[in-house]
């Protein structure tokens, strides 16, 4: 089997927000896809503190990686072995490279398992007040300056023609210069939601404002995961 398993967005959440089915599935398994191994393994021993770190069989699976690239994984995972992937944020398979390994599986008939957990695209978007019947998410945006304007606008032109909800991140030290060229590019009544350190008790800040009253405001973005929605 494949457990799906999420990760905290903020290390401050509390574990009795998660489902404890959890903690049962990193104890059923020493084997994990993880994106990230210093991640992964402060993720399960915040789930499992018990769990032996040095029983830990990790295999890296990130945006580079192939098929051919974990073979060896795939060969135990033929012989009846489960594994566990782990999202380095949130939930597997979304905004995050998973989908090779969860494909795979539906190919050669072994069973994916997903847990439920927080999704920081899904909570901005319901934090938001936009439409969350009909949304696109882009990922991150272009890193070209007139690339990245390109897309900002055409990004506005989808929500003014279709009502769609749009969302978007950015890689967290570059959050301050998307708020400024989102601030310069946007037209004044566009609204902009803006949902950061989601799930952090003490810090968590979602807000949804025009770009006019955005100008005025002055959020704490560096270095802070955070979430970008456009809509109506």
């Amino acid at each position: 089997m494949l457990f799906l398993l999420p990760a905290y967005l903020s290390e401050n959440t509390p574990v009795s927000h998660f489902s404890p089915v959890l903690k049962d599935y990193i104890m059923q398994t020493d084997h994990f896809f993880v994106e990230n191994e210093k991640t992964a393994r402060k993720v399960i021993k915040f789930f499992a503190p018990e769990k032996k770190q040095a029983d830990l069989k990790l295999f890296l699976l990130d945006k580079y990686t192939e098929n051919t690239d974990i073979r060896e994984a795939q060969e135990l995972m033929l012989k009846g072995q489960d594994f566990g992937l782990l999202s380095e944020a949130g939930l597997p398979c979304i905004a995050d490279p998973g989908n090779i390994i969860v494909k795979w599986c539906h190919e050669k008939n072994i069973r994916v398992i997903p847990v439920s957990g927080p999704s920081s695209i899904i909570l901005a978007l319901i934090s938001s007040g936009f439409n969350g019947q009909e949304f696109s998410f882009h990922g991150y945006l272009p890193i070209d300056k007139g690339e990245k304007k390109k897309q900002i606008l055409h990004l506005e032109d989808l929500v003014q023609k279709t009502g769609y909800s749009q969302i978007f991140m950015e890689t967290p030290y570059r959050n301050n210069q998307l708020f400024e060229d989102l601030c310069k590019f946007l037209s004044p009544n566009t609204k902009l939601c803006i949902a950061a350190d989601i799930n952090d008790p003490e810090h968590e800040f979602i807000q949804t404002k025009t770009i006019n009253n955005w100008k005025k405001a002055n959020p704490a973005l560096h270095k802070i995961p955070a979430v970008f929605v456009l809509g109506k």
